[in-house]
């Protein structure tokens, strides 16, 4: 089965809600651009724009203003129908009454499609899917995954240019969304269609995608591979929404090498990678994250500089994640493959140390909500 992928551009694309006093902007100028057959994810809380942007692409909401460009052709007059693109619902919106081979032909009936030809079609997308043996069934004799295969397949079979997911998988359990993860992006892989996904669930984002989207309060924070949104966060709101995080208390933080920046953490001057307002920020936060934090027994009685008391441990057998009080803040540490016997217990003083290079300053969150309202 083969796809024409497309490219597709949101060009500042904003819907507001309401008038007046009472009017609530939930996508904000929005502008992106989407390769053919790239595989993006708008990841962010709940009422953030994510699901509103999405069904302005899809055709369910119309934009209060902006363009939506599919191929260079402007869709935002087109009706959902006419736009060359498939939907998984966080529903499934399988019709009950249908068998699953009927579910899946739906969209080719629609179009007017001979017999002969929905036929093969809905063949070849049933046994890409390993649904062939279920074609016959109706969607109550089904499990959740099966029926989420089904609802893709439907989506997949009218060969669109994209493919838009809205929190597909929410309602199936914790394994099972970790197997359609992996089923959803090789399948996307294979295909080679552009898709959106929409998610308020990180390791979802992380897994899926070729390039996250980050967004709050209408606005995107940050566009980047998974890696970079990780590793080197835009704001403490990404660093924060993204994994767990310690932001630790700096001293004398000062401009170094370029993109880097000098400051005193524990006592010890380090130089670490910088985002770029963090360089001039007056109050800068050092973003670590827990794994990046080595744990090991002190001989002290009372901590000293880089030490700190341990008032949490958790044992999971190939981790233990450590809760330290410091004079840098509270911190967490995730300490890899332990020796059971070498774990620091509460109550004792500890050291901590991170490797300086994975290690990303930033700008306090005060500073750049500041900011953004005076833009």
């Amino acid at each position: 089965m083969s796809s024409k992928t497309g490219s597709l551009r949101v060009e500042r694309l904003t819907k507001e809600f309401g008038n007046g006093k009472e009017k609530v902007v939930a996508v904000h100028k929005l502008s992106l651009t989407i390769n053919p057959g790239e595989f993006v994810t708008l990841l962010g809380p709940s009422g953030c724009g994510k699901t509103t942007a999405l069904r302005m692409i899809a055709g369910f909401e119309t934009p209060t203003s902006g363009e939506v460009l599919l191929d260079g052709e402007n869709l935002v007059s087109m009706t959902p129908d006419k736009r060359p693109m498939g939907m998984v619902f966080q529903s499934y919106a399988l019709f009950p009454h249908m068998t699953v081979f009927d579910n899946v032909a739906y969209g080719l009936r629609i179009k007017k499609m001979s017999s002969a030809e929905i036929k093969s079609a809905v063949a070849e997308v049933l046994e890409s899917m390993s649904l062939s043996h279920l074609a016959n069934r109706a969607p109550n004799q089904l499990s959740g995954g099966q029926q989420q295969r089904v609802a893709l397949a439907r989506a997949m079979v009218v060969r669109p240019k994209v493919l838009l997911f809205d929190e597909p998988l929410s309602n199936l359990d914790a394994k099972l969304r970790a197997q359609m993860r992996i089923e959803i992006r090789n399948i996307q892989r294979r295909l080679g269609i552009t898709s959106i996904f929409v998610t308020h669930d990180q390791d979802e984002a992380m897994s899926l995608s070729d390039r996250i989207v980050v967004m709050r309060n209408a606005v995107v924070e940050q566009v980047g591979n998974p890696d970079e949104v990780y590793r080197r966060p835009a704001s403490v709101f990404v660093a924060d929404f993204i994994g767990r995080s310690n932001f630790l208390k700096v001293e004398g933080a000062k401009k170094a090498r370029s993109g880097k920046a000098s400051v005193v953490v524990g006592g010890v001057e380090l130089e670490v990678a910088a985002q770029e307002d963090a360089l001039t920020s007056k109050h800068p936060v050092l973003l670590v994250r827990p794994e990046s934090i080595s744990v090991t027994a002190s001989k002290s009685a009372k901590p000293g500089k880089s030490e700190g008391v341990v008032s949490n441990v958790v044992f999971y057998g190939n981790h233990v994640e450590y809760t330290l009080n410091t004079d840098e803040g509270v911190i967490l540490a995730v300490v890899s493959d332990p020796i059971y016997e070498e774990i620091v217990p509460v109550g004792r003083v500890a050291k901590y140390s991170f490797d300086e290079d994975r290690a990303w300053l930033l700008p306090s969150e005060s500073e750049q909500a500041t900011k953004e309202d005076q833009e």
